[in-house]
């Protein structure tokens, strides 16, 4: 499987933001300062004349390589800074499913999205009435609902509807209730944002986005392999930042870094590409600077990624950090010698290595008239896969690990919470509620392993009990009259689980129906009927949630 080409397309990014080497890490570098062959250094050694003659000059005639590894510094790879999996921090605090999805939209972010709101509702809309955080939070569970049900783009008003909704929607608040809070929901103070929006494009969200993005790499250690790549949030409206990538789905909207585990496509690390400046000039070297910085804080890592940021120099400026990295190389790269570029007259499935002391070239010709170029400061020796296509093992362990960021996006897609909407605060807030839930599953299922262990749908079942518990303590207060029957029975529910909070009801049966080993059938009063797995206790007939009431232990049946 060969990789997949880069983008074509980059915008250039301005920052004042300087990463500097860390002191304690300059002496790891193999080889002391250079990871390149001169010809002065082979000129003062006895063999300096041979090994000229068998090198190969870079195109920029900075870099010798060599045919061969005799001169490659054979070394270890460095043990990783941290213990991967969830951390210390993640352990101590996540009890319950839902306290791994409040580790990362944590109280603070919530109080401050619900005083930002309240704040918008009183200056806009008459008579308003404060929201508090138990409202707010509902909010978030009911539009992660609407993800796992798979109607993100499904009209809102549909959800509502007593034909074609669901229960919960209604059970948990109106739909008047709901849009209202979509339109009013803010993350700054709207007033103050001119002043602040000069020198920071995301105004609108820094605050909260600064609180979230910090909560990231303190929940989980990454293992040793990372992937960095771009992500593209759908967004067609109007935002000074928004990107058009052609290769991705959805081809235009917000383009975020992420840097993610290789093993379990966990984001350790986001950050928002927000353009250049109007007024500054265009960037250079604009992939080191995105590498550096998204790596702050590991060591003892291999980092993959694309030819958009691989290059020579930064393979050795992050050997000095101690992390190895593994890319493909873009043709046009100065520091590549011409030999690996030919490819006339090469055998299908060939592979030609260069070396300097710590880099590693590899050319493979998966077919005729290509080749594909990548460069390793992990692999020092020239090894080769012995299956047919005799793929070089460089090449190997960047297809294991390439797109990891592809299939987060695939995984958040499956069950997005995403609405339509034509603010790009809401666009970028979906997308934290998505990479949240998602990072929550990953926490909680390497915290407890035995949960719905085996089961291929464990995803859906986790953001469903999440979503449930989200809205539970808002249907448990509802005062107003429900229109139907299946509402009212889990605004009871509800109520009940909240006089009761040891009980689970995500894990029990309700009073008025047994599972009756699971068996599913139709239910004898529906028109037109319904299938279902629930009986009535009395006299054994099918019935849905619609034809069931729900009584208390209290009540006589």
């Amino acid at each position: 499987m060969e990789p997949d080409p880069e983008p074509t397309e980059r915008h250039p990014v301005t920052s004042d933001e300087d990463t500097d080497t860390d002191d304690e890490d300059e002496d790891y570098l193999p080889g002391a300062d250079s990871s390149s062959t001169s010809s002065s250094d082979l000129s003062d050694s006895g063999e300096g004349e041979t090994l000229l003659d068998l090198s190969w000059r870079s195109k920029n005639g900075e870099i010798h390589w060599a045919p061969t590894n005799s001169t490659t510094l054979q070394f270890k790879s460095p043990r990783p800074g941290l213990t991967p999996g969830p951390s210390r921090y993640a352990v101590a605090r996540v009890g319950e499913l839902i306290d791994s999805f409040d580790s990362y939209f944590t109280a603070k972010i919530t109080n401050l999205v619900t005083e930002y709101t309240n704040l918008h509702g009183r200056r806009t809309v008459p008579e308003w009435k404060d929201l508090d955080v138990t409202t707010v939070r509902s909010y978030f569970g009911l539009l992660l609902l609407a993800g796992v049900y798979r109607s993100h783009r499904e009209p809102t008003c549909s959800l509502w509807d007593d034909q074609t909704g669901r229960h919960i929607f209604r059970a948990t608040m109106s739909l008047k209730t709901f849009v209202l809070i979509g339109r009013i929901l803010r993350f700054d103070d709207p007033l103050s944002r001119p002043h602040r929006r000069e020198a920071d494009k995301l105004a609108a969200v820094r605050e909260i986005w600064d609180l979230w993005t910090a909560q990231l790499p303190r929940m989980f250690n990454p293992g040793v392999d990372i992937r960095l790549d771009e992500q593209l949030v759908p967004y067609r409206g109007r935002c000074e930042f928004r990107q058009r990538v052609p290769r991705k789905p959805s081809k235009y909207g917000l383009k975020m870094w992420v840097t993610c585990d290789a093993q379990t496509s966990y984001a350790w690390r986001v950050c928002v590409y927000t353009g250049q400046s109007a007024d500054a000039p265009a960037e250079q070297n604009q992939g080191r600077r995105v590498m550096l910085d998204m790596m702050k804080g590991l060591r003892g890592v291999t980092m993959m990624c694309g030819r958009f940021f691989s290059s020579c120099g930064l393979a050795e400026e992050l050997l000095r950090k101690k992390i190895t990295m593994v890319g493909t190389m873009r043709k046009n790269r100065p520091e590549l010698p011409p030999e690996l570029l030919r490819v006339q007259d090469r055998e299908v499935f060939s592979s030609i290595f260069a070396f300097t002391p710590t880099h590693t070239l590899v050319s493979y010709i998966p077919r005729g008239g290509k080749n594909i170029v990548l460069l390793s400061t992990k692999h020092q020796a020239p090894e080769i896969s012995s299956e047919a296509r005799r793929k070089p093992q460089i090449l190997l362990d960047y297809n294991r690990c390439k797109g990891r960021v592809d299939n987060m996006d695939e995984m958040i897609s499956a069950f997005s919470c995403r609405r339509g909407t034509k603010r790009w605060p809401m666009a970028l807030f979906f997308n934290m509620l998505d990479i949240s839930a998602l990072n929550a599953y990953i926490v909680w299922t390497a915290i407890d392993p035995a949960w719905h262990q085996g089961k291929s749908h464990s995803r859906r079942l986790f953001l469903e009990e999440l979503g449930k518990k989200l809205v539970t303590p808002q249907m448990a207060r509802r005062q107003c009259h429900t229109p139907t029957a299946g509402d009212a029975s889990l605004v009871s529910e509800a109520q009940a689980d909240l006089d009761n909070p040891t009980t689970d009801s995500t894990h029990t049966t309700t009073p008025s129906c047994t599972p009756a080993a699971r068996v599913r059938r139709q239910c004898a009063l529906c028109r037109p009927r319904r299938i279902v797995h629930c009986t009535c206790k009395k006299c054994g007939k099918y019935v849905c949630k619609d034809h069931y009431t729900a009584l208390c232990s209290s009540c006589p049946p």
